[in-house]
């Protein structure tokens, strides 16, 4: 097969699932690891596709582009996972928590396995299917019903309504993007009056959001910088970004990202 045709073939699966991955591309091509790679760097200077760690996605930029749970799953997985680590030690038995739909959450959600007595409040059917997978029976997980988003969650009136008699400990919030205007946003009308809910039904409130996330702005504002206690994200984060972060949220936590500074792997 020429470079053209597996081009081809990696944009039309990029378009059609919004995210690709090297390994299932080798194996789809029969092409070795480094060929791969080199068509995800032609394909990423052409501004056709977004290379992230371990494979590429659809380029997304406008305030109401949302790309789909699979797409993002691929993107800043080392950090999800450093993130997801930090933010289980906030995480006390005996306790309700509040987790939002994404996938740093979702992440967060596979960390939980060994913190007994917990209640789960969610709206998303991904990170609800990692919680039951743990088969505790010292746990309750409660699934908010709703409309499904591309991004798997489940939003609207009836997640509002389920949501709005709840009094939970902590919530862990995931979001699209964070800015000094405009706060933690969202691409998704509906899921930001969800993720608002979730916000108001907190104790505390701690956001979880890679680097990447600064400087991105969703059509939607969830929360107001200074309404997260904590905001748990990775050492990636720009200077002006950490002292404008310092000033509006109750603490910031940076966590180390191991062998940092490789694109992919």
């Amino acid at each position: 097969m020429l470079a053209r045709q597996r081009q081809a073939v990696i944009i039309e699966e990029v378009r059609r699932t919004g995210a690709v991955r090297v390994s299932d591309l080798v194996v789809r091509l029969g092409v070795s690891d480094m060929t791969v790679r080199r068509d995800l760097d032609v394909l990423a200077a052409r501004g056709l596709v977004e290379k992230v760690y371990g494979g590429a996605t659809s380029v997304v930029g406008r305030s109401t582009d949302e790309p789909g749970f699979e797409a993002k799953s691929v993107r800043q997985l080392p950090e999800k996972e450093a993130i997801a680590a930090l933010a289980a030690g906030l995480v006390r038995p005996g306790t309700a928590i509040g987790l939002s739909a994404g996938t740093t959450t979702w992440t967060l959600a596979r960390f939980l396995d060994d913190i007994p007595d917990l209640t789960v409040v969610t709206n998303s059917i991904r990170v609800a299917d990692v919680l039951q997978q743990s088969g505790r029976t010292d746990r309750t997980v409660v699934l908010t019903g709703g409309v499904r988003t591309p991004s798997d969650a489940l939003v609207g009136p009836v997640a509002v309504q389920a949501l709005r008699s709840l009094h939970l400990d902590v919530v862990f919030l995931g979001v699209h993007g964070m800015a000094e205007r405009s706060g933690f946003t969202t691409p998704n009308l509906n899921e930001s009056e969800t993720d608002r809910a979730l916000v108001d039904a907190a104790g505390r409130v701690v956001v979880v959001a890679d680097h990447t996330k600064w400087g991105t702005v969703g059509i939607s504002t969830i929360a107001d910088l200074d309404e997260a206690h904590v905001l748990v994200t990775d050492e990636g984060l720009p200077d002006d970004a950490r002292a404008i972060l310092s000033e509006q949220v109750g603490e910031l936590v940076l966590a180390h990202v191991p062998g940092s500074g490789e694109e992919l792997a």
